[in-house]
């Protein structure tokens, strides 16, 4: 197996990220009115909102995504994840990059390009966001059906994004490619953000945590920090699920190019490593990423041959990298 440097070494925003520096408040409120409410000054006369209220967040990614994407009517329902949303964007640009370095340098861009996101979640933030940017075409694939049906009706809403995102049940909880990927389906990418924590005990845990290092009464928590059971939670934690994803990941090896997951945790990455090379995959890829004080990375696979790589190429992207690198 041979391993690549990561693509992009500085821990901090990708350069193409649109919310790179502070927050333009005044343009995010002009944009959607509603924010102003939760908008105030800092200690330092800065413009910011009380980022431990879930209405203010929620309130915020409604502005970032109308006035930078322009996604309207964003929502989620209540106790589902409410999304960093520049981390979100982090992740399709350091894809964007990584395609980029398999296509001599080009970004492959428009509809023809094609990523599955695992469990993609109520808020369909990854889709939404990869069709803005690259003009991608996505698969967005969850076990819950609450989730399926509000990311549906933020596509309603985004008529000319919805022809390009197709939504998909998995009814198989211990499944993750199977039934998602059809019959001559081919894709040039799929993402993941896995679930993270073994169980819900060690979920409030730690969201218990991050309540007190706020000064924080616990109460109401679970308000704060967002996140249905499925999005939170599996057995095993992430390193579990990316070992399973990597292991199922095998019996489509010619049906997509990258694999890719996040991995929150740097102590989950001698495992997930371990289940790569066990399963004779041709590259890997890792790439640091950070917001604030953060940290996190994408772990990337590929199956394919440096043959197979440039007949890839040549079929699916040589028509499609007009865009910058």
């Amino acid at each position: 197996m041979r391993a690549k440097s990561p693509v992009k070494p500085a821990l901090s925003l990708h350069p193409r990220n649109r919310h790179l520096g502070r927050y333009d408040f005044d343009a995010l409120v002009a944009a959607y009115p509603a924010l102003a409410q939760f908008v105030a000054k800092n200690p330092r006369d800065e413009l910011t909102i009380d980022f431990t209220n879930p209405t203010a967040v929620k309130a915020l990614n409604r502005a970032l995504l109308l006035q930078v994407y322009g996604v309207r009517n964003w929502d989620i329902p209540p106790g589902y994840l409410c999304p960093p949303i520049p981390g979100r964007a982090d992740y399709i640009h350091n894809l964007a990059d990584l395609l980029a370095g398999s296509n001599h340098g080009k970004i492959p861009r428009g509809k023809g390009v094609r990523v599955m996101d695992i469990g993609m979640g109520a808020n369909c933030v990854y889709p939404l966001i990869g069709n803005a940017e690259y003009g991608w075409s996505f698969v967005g694939t969850d076990i819950d059906p609450a989730a399926i049906k509000n990311a549906q009706a933020i596509l309603n809403a985004n008529r000319l994004m919805a022809g390009a995102i197709e939504l998909r049940r998995q009814k198989d909880p211990k499944a993750i490619f199977s039934q998602m990927i059809h019959a001559e389906e081919r894709f040039d990418l799929t993402l993941c953000n896995p679930p993270f924590h073994p169980s819900q005990s060690v979920a409030s845990q730690g969201t218990e945590r991050k309540w007190q290092n706020l000064n924080k009464q616990t109460g109401s928590m679970a308000l704060n920090f967002g996140g249905h059971a499925s999005e939170l939670c599996c057995q095993g934690g992430e390193e579990a699920f990316v070992r399973r994803m990597i292991a199922e990941s095998r019996a489509y090896a010619d049906r997509c190019f990258w694999f890719s997951s996040l991995v929150s945790k740097a102590a989950s990455l001698p495992s997930v490593y371990r289940a790569l090379q066990h399963n004779n995959v041709a590259a890997r890829v890792t790439i640091d990423m950070a917001q604030g004080q953060k940290q996190s990375r994408l772990v990337a696979w590929t199956f394919l041959t440096p043959e197979q790589q440039s007949a890839w190429r040549e079929l699916r992207w040589s028509s499609s990298h007009s865009g910058r690198a």
